[in-house]
């Protein structure tokens, strides 16, 4: 599939069509999602949220990678590209960092379910790692690599030196920052559907995805202030000021979905942290919403406004 749905594909040729996007939004949350279940370690909250962090990180970088492999074609030749590394290349260096940061993932998720029957014959080996002390460098490695895969996902785009909307400084801290965001929110999510979960917990937590989602609309702001100085001025009129397709998804998606009705919700119906599970998992689905609409756009409107 190469183009966009409905009237985008009078605009241009997609070459990174909508798997590239889902994974941008998948690499994203499992580096979020590992954070929150590191941070919640680190709190000496072992609950329903650092399960579902540590659960979410390895799975949705596996599904994310076996999307891109498939999307680039030749899957069957893809592993040439764990043999022969090239580090002046955004690609090369991204394969080298998730070589590390996906078992190492799969590693943290088994310490977290080691209480469970299928794990049950790893727990002494797991307890010992967590004696010895090497858990705690493991965790310091693992949150550092979620940085990097968080940021890595907006180099790969910013590498594309012609597409104004991707060359540019801000795209990584917004994607690391928007990852973070969907991290927490497929966390608390998860955790609420299929663990026990801590109330005051799941309160933290919201409130840091509120000051995530808070940084992440004065990151967009400057994001699109430097593609105007860079003389994108007219970026700026077909991406966001016209009623096309792209635009409509911004500002009724990424803004008013993803951004605006999670702030309301939170400072309204999830007033002075109220437990409302119901309203959470709204709130939580919203944000989830707006992340990968914000890779969509992302995507589809460097490439089909890259000429104007």
């Amino acid at each position: 599939m190469n183009n966009m749905w409905g009237s985008m594909a009078q605009y241009s040729e997609i070459y990174w069509p909508w798997p590239i996007a889902i994974y941008l939004f998948l690499a994203g949350l499992s580096a979020g999602a590992m954070m929150v279940a590191i941070i919640q370690r680190w709190r000496g909250v072992e609950d329903g949220c650092f399960k579902a962090g540590a659960f979410l990180a390895p799975v949705m970088i596996s599904i994310g990678l076996a999307l891109l492999v498939f999307d680039l074609g030749k899957p069957l030749d893809f592993y040439w590209i764990l043999l022969k590394y090239n580090f002046t290349s955004v690609m090369s260096i991204g394969v080298a960092l998730l070589l590390v940061y996906t078992p190492l993932a799969f590693v943290y998720a088994a310490y977290a379910f080691k209480d469970y029957a299928l794990l049950s014959v790893f727990k002494g080996l797991l307890d010992s790692i967590s004696k010895l002390g090497l858990l705690k460098i493991v965790e310091i490695l693992l949150f550092v690599l979620a940085i990097g895969v968080g940021v890595y996902t907006g180099f790969l785009l910013s590498a594309v030196g012609k597409i104004a909307l991707w060359n540019n400084s801000v795209l990584p801290i917004l994607f690391l920052v928007s990852g973070f965001s969907s991290g927490v929110a497929a966390s608390v999510l998860c955790a609420i559907w299929f663990f026990e979960v801590d109330k005051h917990s799941v309160a933290k937590l919201l409130k840091l995805d509120l000051f995530a989602i808070l940084l992440e609309i004065v990151l967009i702001g400057i994001l699109f202030a430097v593609v105007s100085s860079n003389g994108g001025e007219n970026f700026i009129k077909h991406a966001l000021v016209t009623t096309n397709t792209l635009a409509i998804m911004f500002w009724v998606g990424v803004v008013g979905a993803g951004l605006v009705l999670p702030i309301l919700i939170d400072l309204t119906a999830l007033k002075n942290h109220a437990y409302k599970p119901g309203i959470i998992v709204l709130n939580t689905f919203l944000v989830l919403v707006g992340v990968v609409l914000l890779r969509c756009y992302i995507v589809y409107a460097g490439q089909v406004f890259m000429g104007v």
